[in-house]
């Protein structure tokens, strides 16, 4: 765990080029997110056919490339993310966006095996453009645990794409060009300044208090554990996470995290009044599976497993459920020796009743009246 009696160093970054590659993201698995499936299907629908398929099928495996977006130079914004795409050769291109091939410092042994194996599948398959039925097995395995749970099938094609490393690379900037133009141009303008003021509310809040305040603040109820061990931390505000976080190990030191700045009275939907944290929290509250599991969260902390025989119920119906309240950012989540640990976030119930106060007041100034 962080010690305590050392704060790490914070890097501030900032730039909307991380929102082009974020928001993407959200819109290829709304579910995970709590964005309403059928805007996100909207959103989606703007972009050409074929560049949105190949989106579809390379994006959710590819995952959004923290590393590189923080390299880039100021302005950061999405048409300069861009431009530095365009000038690396095709051939190079997903590589060196990706950072394959490069090495990859972390303290953690099963980290770095994983990491391993992942990035010399990669590299094998772009340098011999061909790759086997036992590289599809050994990549689902390890990406198939994740919460975005790929197929085979979807391992599959994305590697057929992967092994076409030119004509890959000429077809991911083209189809990120067209969601820039089909959306983001326009959504750029709208979140900018919410991540600025994001950025420096987090700024002052950091003058304040302790770093593992910080964190849980900026996480909306995530505590820091071993898998957050780290001497510095590069935060980034990010809008369409927002309650949640993205993050990923920088070096062996420094851990990179974009942390969710939309403010709660603040809709992800452009021109929507009501917002989406609102109805979360409110349709969260709603439901007495989760009102019981509030209810022992709010005397201990909990694994699933624990929760579900309490209640007498099946694991993967807790983690639905605890999975809708940590959207909600209603209870506290820690990760301790790779199991979950939840408990309530007790002054999330406090402000849940005063967003609906806000809201109900017409005080809500962030979206058109």
């Amino acid at each position: 765990m962080t010690n305590k009696t050392s704060s790490p160093a914070i890097i501030w970054d900032f730039g909307t080029a991380y929102e082009l590659f974020i928001s993407l993201h959200v819109l290829l698995a709304p579910n995970l997110f709590g964005i309403r499936p059928s805007y996100a299907a909207s959103v989606r629908a703007r972009i050409p056919a074929a560049e949105r398929k190949l989106l579809e099928e390379i994006y959710p495996f590819l995952g959004v490339p923290l590393k590189w977006l923080h390299e880039l130079p100021a302005p950061k914004d999405a048409i300069s993310a861009l431009w530095s795409i365009k000038q690396i050769p095709p051939v190079e291109r997903m590589r060196t966006v990706y950072k394959i091939g490069e090495p990859y410092e972390t303290s953690d042994p099963q980290e770095a095996e994983k990491h391993s194996l992942f990035q010399n599948t990669l590299l094998r398959i772009a340098e011999e453009s061909k790759f086997t039925p036992a590289d599809v097995d050994a990549l689902h395995k390890l990406l198939g645990k994740k919460q975005n749970g790929l197929k085979r099938s979807e391992v599959e094609t994305a590697l057929a794409w992967w092994s076409k490393q030119e004509e890959l690379g000429e077809a991911f900037l083209a189809a990120f060009h067209s969601y820039y133009q089909a959306f983001f141009e326009e959504e750029e303008k709208r979140i900018a300044p919410v991540l600025q003021a994001g950025l420096e509310q987090a700024q002052a809040l950091a003058s304040t208090v302790s770093f593992e305040e910080l964190f849980s603040e900026l996480s909306q109820g995530l505590q820091l554990g071993e898998e957050f061990n780290a001497e510095k931390f590069i935060l980034v505000p990010a809008f369409w996470t927002t309650p949640l976080v993205f993050f990923d190990r920088y070096n062996a030191q420094t851990m990179l995290l974009a942390f969710g700045a939309r403010p709660a009275d603040m809709s992800v939907v452009p021109g929507e009044i009501v917002p989406e944290s609102l109805v979360r929290s409110l349709k969260a509250l709603a439901d007495p599976t989760r009102l019981n599991i509030l209810h022992y969260l709010s005397n201990e902390n909990l694994t699933p497993s624990e929760i579900a025989r309490k209640l007498q119920l099946r694991p993967p119906t807790v983690t639905h459920h605890l999975r809708e309240l940590r959207l909600a950012g209603l209870v506290e989540l820690s990760l301790e020796h790779e199991e979950n640990r939840y408990t309530a976030r007790k002054p999330a119930f406090d402000a849940v009743y005063a967003n609906l106060q806000a809201f109900l007041k017409g005080e809500n100034s962030k979206e058109p009246k």
